[in-house]
């Protein structure tokens, strides 16, 4: 009976090795992100002159890619499955490959052997007692090379931090070692800014207590942390866990107790950050690093409860299609995971697929588009993305048609933007020719900014009415009892067509002020109240009004818009507000009461005239 030998331990690795473990043509995988084996690369384009075709597949890797110098063309050539600024640039010099993939699909192109390895070169932690590495930082897609590559050579760096998880590699299984301590890249996080601050209180509506999270690195992603810091039982399951997540662990919003699965732990794919996140990674069993096939497989994504994917994006059409791996022929990244975690939230049934972006291009240039550019690389369909978010608002899209769509997008759109994008959709009779464009409030933390809030143990947000509410306002309508009709409207009316519905809902909130109270259900808003006022010819006062649906009377509804709308007036000088007011519809006298006020009867009517100063 043969005797199974043992597999001996790794040799150290001399620099004459390398003619022996890459040979001409061989597929060479390289560790990604904060895990890059630099030492690894350094010693191998030492030996650059012995190296014939060698195809080095890697994703992002941080820190310096000097294998995509011209001087190592035809010895080493890069095949990205997401382009780093060095890697583009050796993309359009014609040196450089790109292999567009899903990130959840990328291990099974090794073990499939379509992208079949030859050697892998990965960074690890130095061996324990039982004689296992780790792979630390960066499990991802590393798993799968480390299992599938014949040879196996590995940067022993004890800086790496010990990570739970899959991240565990057999001592033997190494081919060759070297050693050589070298500290984590520690990207510097983006600068905060207002623009960015918005967006994240608009994302924040959008996340309930107890969701699970995924935040892209190309949304705002510290920004959106920090707005979240005051939610309760939040949960971790990401491809990237960066500073923004690690803030969220630290403020204690995230529990992990309620995700549905993994309950209790972080689920990642890899790290990049701070040392002070590697720090807390090391040793940390409640953080579990797992394979990108599981980890960004939107079957798994999708078992998370209420799981929020947010990420970022170059450009979105007006029909709601996401670009981000190309702006036309040009690559600029790659689609890592943003695709797998829309898609697995789009599938959660309570899931909440977000795009967040600013509007504008550094260059002033719009990122809410009528036309993609031939070649864009759409990284997301119409049907994958349920929310669009700019510092302008939220665009709701999952189960809006086109019309409603290019409302909703024109809508979060830069303002110096908006006429031109109309103008389109209307020509395209995408939208009817008397949509007009109404001036929009400003979208600070003031009081016309949305705001959630809690009336009878229900969650509803307040916010100012829009535009593409106007189906919603249809809905509401018809809503009404005939009684309710006749004592708002003042007349008996049977029918709310759109271009109504629409004349009233397209208010320039400069000059009048309109508020409605919403029911966000999912990517449904139903609306259950609106509050107005119209200002008076000398700008001195206003008139107000108030309709409430009849399922959500006694709720104090009208008394939260009346709050609103005064706070407000009192903000833009005026000196009263008033109000006609029929003597049997005593819940609204009593609302109008509250304040101070005077009554007087109108010659010839049976209304009562309210007034009421600021």
């Amino acid at each position: 009976m043969a005797t199974k030998t043992r597999p001996l331990p790794p040799r150290p690795l001399q620099p004459d090795d390398w003619s022996a473990l890459v040979r001409p043509g061989s597929r060479v995988f390289l560790g990604s992100y904060a895990a890059t084996p630099h030492a690894l690369v350094a010693s191998l384009l030492a030996r650059a002159e012995q190296l014939v075709d060698v195809e080095l597949v890697h994703l992002l890797t941080l820190g310096e890619s000097p294998w995509a110098e011209e001087r190592f063309h035809g010895h080493v050539n890069a095949n990205a499955l997401y382009l780093g600024p060095a890697i583009q640039r050796s993309l359009v010099a014609g040196r450089a490959d790109y292999t567009p993939s899903f990130a959840f699909e990328i291990p099974s192109l090794f073990r499939q052997r379509i992208l079949a390895l030859d050697v892998a070169l990965v960074q690890v932690t130095p061996p324990d007692k039982a004689g296992r590495c780790s792979l630390g930082v960066s499990c991802d897609i590393t798993r799968a090379a480390v299992d599938t590559a014949p040879l196996v050579v590995a940067q022993v760096n004890p800086r790496l931090p010990r990570t739970a998880g899959e991240t565990l590699v057999d001592w033997k299984r190494l081919t060759a070692v070297l050693e050589a301590p070298a500290e984590l890249p520690e990207p510097a996080p983006s600068p905060a800014d207002d623009i960015g601050e918005r967006i994240a209180a608009h994302v924040a509506l959008l996340v309930e207590n107890e969701s699970t999270l995924r935040i892209g690195s190309t949304a705002p992603a510290a920004a959106i942390a920090a707005a979240l810091t005051h939610h309760e039982h939040l949960g971790i399951h990401s491809d990237r866990l960066g500073d923004a997540l690690h803030a969220l662990l630290r403020s204690g919003a995230v529990t992990n107790k309620r995700k549905g699965q993994h309950n209790g732990e972080s689920v990642v794919a890899y790290a990049v950050g701070s040392r002070q996140l590697y720090d807390f990674v090391d040793g940390n069993k409640k953080v579990l690093f797992l394979p990108s096939d599981y980890v960004n497989h939107p079957a798994t994504i999708a078992l998370n409860r209420r799981m929020v994917a947010i990420a970022g994006a170059q450009q979105v059409d007006l029909t709601g299609q996401v670009v981000d791996d190309s702006i036309g022929h040009k690559f600029t990244g790659g689609f890592g995971g943003q695709t797998d975690f829309l898609r697995g939230a789009a599938l959660c049934p309570d899931g909440r697929p977000i795009v967040a972006l600013r509007s504008t291009a550094a260059d002033g240039s719009s990122r809410i588009v009528t036309d993609l550019a031939p070649g864009s690389g759409i990284v997301a369909s119409r049907g994958d993305v349920h929310y669009v978010v700019t510092e302008y608002g939220i665009a709701t899209l999952r189960g809006r048609s086109i019309r409603e769509r290019a409302l909703e997008l024109v809508q979060v759109a830069h303002p110096d933007h908006r006429a031109d994008l109309l103008a389109v959709a209307k020509a395209r009779k995408w939208v009817p020719v008397y949509e007009k464009l109404a001036t929009a409030p400003a979208r600070r933390a003031d009081g016309l900014a949305p705001t959630r809030l809690t009336l009878k143990n229900e969650s509803f947000v307040l916010r100012p009415l829009q535009p593409s509410d106007e189906r919603r306002l249809q809905e509401f309508f018809y809503s009404h009892t005939q009684e309710t009709i006749q004592s708002r409207y003042g007349y008996m009316v049977s029918r709310m067509g759109r271009e109504r519905a629409y004349e009233l809902v397209n208010v320039d909130q400069t000059h009048d002020l309109a508020l409605c109270l919403v029911e966000v259900q999912g990517p449904r808003e139903e609306l259950h109240a609106i509050g107005r006022y119209y200002l008076d010819a000398d700008g001195r006062g206003a008139e107000v009004a108030f309709v409430t649906r009849e399922t959500k009377r006694r709720y104090g509804m009208a008394r939260v818009l009346s709050d609103r709308l005064r706070a407000e007036a009192k903000k833009r000088g005026l000196v009263f507000l008033h109000a006609q007011v029929s003597p049997e519809n005593e819940a609204m006298l009593g609302l109008f009461q509250r304040y101070p006020h005077k009554l007087s009867r109108i010659a010839g009517a049976t209304a009562v005239h309210v007034e009421m100063p600021l």
